[in-house]
């Protein structure tokens, strides 16, 4: 294992009002048929050259089943369900934990891997930004104005500041924001 620390990534979608779901949890607008040409092209190979960077991943009990339903975008990398109600694992990558998050992160997660992404859902994140347990964020903003729905950041509870480390916009008009966490 090489001496890099290990980093946790809070990754989610966002609506640009701030939503990451529907009222119904629908999320098909995440397809949006928005064009901005002056953005980015990804190719296959980036994103997989991208995506096999990621060591694991953390999300919530309905982020994973809604994952399941949606024909499974994380391959077979480890992943973290956190859960307070029993489910049946569907894969053999698939782990499920109810517990101390920091507990998580610090004695099972940042041990075994380099780049932990947490990707879903609004609980999730929230909890882990009020544990102090994210390194990094990145929310990619789509083209849509939702108006209502389940809000990816509301009422966290404390204030973190944070640095920007990089943006990008994408042909799909996507932009991606990405920050650092500042540590006090």
């Amino acid at each position: 294992m090489s001496s890099t620390p290990s980093k946790v990534t809070l990754h989610m979608v966002s609506s640009l009002d701030g939503f990451i779901a529907r009222k119904d949890k629908d999320v098909s607008w995440i397809e949006t048929p928005d064009t901005y040409e002056r953005g980015i092209d990804l190719t296959d190979e980036q994103i997989t050259t991208f995506l096999e960077g990621i060591d694991c991943y953390v999300m919530g009990a309905k982020t994973y089943e809604h994952a399941l339903a949606l024909g499974w975008p994380y391959g077979n990398k480890p992943v973290i369900v956190l859960t307070r109600r029993p489910l049946k694992s569907a894969r053999v990558n698939v782990s499920f934990y109810k517990g101390n998050l920091e507990k998580l992160v610090t004695d099972r997660l940042k041990p075994a891997y380099k780049n932990i992404w947490v990707v879903g859902g609004a609980v999730i994140a929230k909890d882990f930004l009020r544990g102090r347990l994210v390194d990094e964020i990145i929310v990619t903003v789509k083209s849509m104005l939702l108006g209502e729905g389940l809000l990816f950041f509301d009422s966290i509870g404390v204030e973190q500041p944070l640095h920007l480390k990089d943006v990008t916009s994408y042909k799909n008009g996507m932009v991606e924001l990405w920050y650092e966490v500042k540590r006090n």
